[in-house]
């Protein structure tokens, strides 16, 4: 990857590409599992410690065969064992399931797939009867296997005890000196134990990522596979090429999705929801029939039903806005909850804010809420009205139905069903000359 991170740490749909192989692990709900590290494995622990898995230390590196004697060396003998790759990150559960079942058979059950371009990977070799015989690696393959378009996927199960016995028995006898896991299928054949090769449905759920064009690659697969999900289950997206769903994204009906837009952890939209291009949702919830228009973020939010939001709007996390919320163009709200019916169409802050139903947010108004060491609350109650280019300085509370005069700094509260103003007084000076530049000498 030429880079600082471990390959299985780089992001895939806004996760770590291992995490999507632990996920489809944890589908089987397995009685353990251990995650073989070795190359930068303090940040890997960090990042996938879990109470339901644990690691073993693979130093130095000298293959797969080894990665698993060393995985196995404390696992029980009963079961199966299941040995995945950190680096394939789209093998379905359902695939990995029906490995599993094919090993409790007592059989040794492998992954394959055929593939257009096999090279650089191990070749699957049957015999006349189409029965697998050996998976030999490109480095140790002559012409003819290397001519084999089936590869080996690394994925496969076992019942344990006879895992833990042919990984016990490898020898680094090939082109890289190391211990290949593949080399237990010439072992399951010589002892008569059946061997099972599931080819997958689709080459694309084995590929495998070794550096960043593959990762891009991948991503694309992932991505145009949920929107595919999205639309059949009736959500509207203009581009599927052009949707990033980095997380949970779940639509109600008749949902709109336009072009370049972001979606990370847990989202989920409302019945008859439009949002626009290049928006950003992170961890929002978006009521029925509101729509967001181009160029919004939204994080860490609760957006009501029947609400228009944007464009080029920011709500930022801890916000909740109430049903018919309007926040327009140029508008920021942060940790501040909006009644019913309340509008900031343009050019305003709301920031550690509680407004009331009703209230009309002016353009070029902000709630003051930060002295530089501490955060204030503002509390403006319902039917208020703020005037444009306000300043209300927290802590401060503006009554009900209270109206604010157009470029007033509020720093006292201001009472209910009453205007109040706080600038100073226009004044115009007869005779006053505005200052002349001297003039430039030839």
């Amino acid at each position: 990857m030429r880079s600082a991170v471990p390959k299985v740490l780089h992001a895939l749909a806004g996760r770590p590409v291992v995490a999507h192989v632990l996920e489809a692990a944890r589908s089987l709900s397995p009685q353990a599992i251990t995650v073989v590290v070795g190359h930068e494995a303090g940040a890997v622990r960090q990042a996938l410690a879990a109470p339901d898995v644990r690691f073993a230390l693979q130093d130095p590196p000298r293959g797969t065969g080894d990665a698993v004697r060393i995985a196995l060396a404390d696992a029980p003998t009963d079961g199966v064992v299941l040995v995945a790759i950190g680096d394939i990150p789209l093998v379905p559960p359902q695939a990995l399931s029906d490995l599993v079942a094919d090993a409790g058979a007592g059989r040794l059950a492998v992954l394959t797939a055929n593939v257009p371009d096999p090279e650089g990977l191990g070749r699957i070799v049957r015999d006349a009867q189409g029965a697998v015989r050996a998976i030999v690696e490109e480095r140790d393959a002559d012409p003819q296997q290397r001519a084999i378009r089936e590869i080996n996927t690394g994925v496969m199960a076992a019942p344990a005890a006879l895992m833990k016995q042919w990984v016990g028995a490898l020898t680094p006898d090939n082109a890289q000196g190391e211990y290949y896991i593949t080399d237990i299928v010439a072992m399951a054949c010589a002892q008569d134990v059946p061997v099972v090769a599931r080819v997958a449905d689709d080459e694309r759920d084995v590929r495998g990522i070794n550096d960043r064009a593959q990762l891009a690659a991948v991503e694309r697969i992932l991505m145009a596979r949920r929107a595919d999900a999205l639309m059949r289950e009736g959500a509207s997206i203009v581009d599927p090429a052009r949707i990033d769903i980095r997380g949970h994204l779940r639509c109600g009906r008749d949902v709109r999705i336009d072009v370049g837009c972001v979606f990370e952890g847990d989202v989920t939209l409302g019945d008859d929801v439009s949002v626009g291009p290049y928006c950003v949702l992170r961890n929002v919830t978006v009521g029925a029939q509101t729509t967001i228009e181009p160029y919004s973020h939204l994080v860490d939010a609760a957006i009501g039903a029947q609400c228009r939001i944007g464009p080029y709007a920011r709500v930022r996390p801890g916000s909740a806005l109430d049903d018919e919320v309007h926040i327009g163009n140029f508008v920021e709200v942060k940790a501040s909850r909006l009644g019913r019916g309340s509008k900031a169409n343009h050019l305003a802050y709301i920031g550690d804010t509680t407004v009331g139903g009703g209230v009309n947010f002016g353009a070029g108004s902000i709630t003051a809420n930060y002295d530089g060491a501490h955060k204030h609350h503002t509390v403006i109650r319902d039917r208020a009205s703020i005037g444009s280019n306000c300043v209300l300085v927290a802590p401060v509370e503006v009554g009900e139905g209270a109206t604010i005069g157009a470029g007033s700094v509020i720093a006292q509260d201001a009472p209910a069903g009453v205007l109040t103003v706080a600038r100073a007084r226009q004044v115009s000076i007869e005779g006053w000359q505005r200052p002349a530049k001297a003039k430039k000498k030839d």
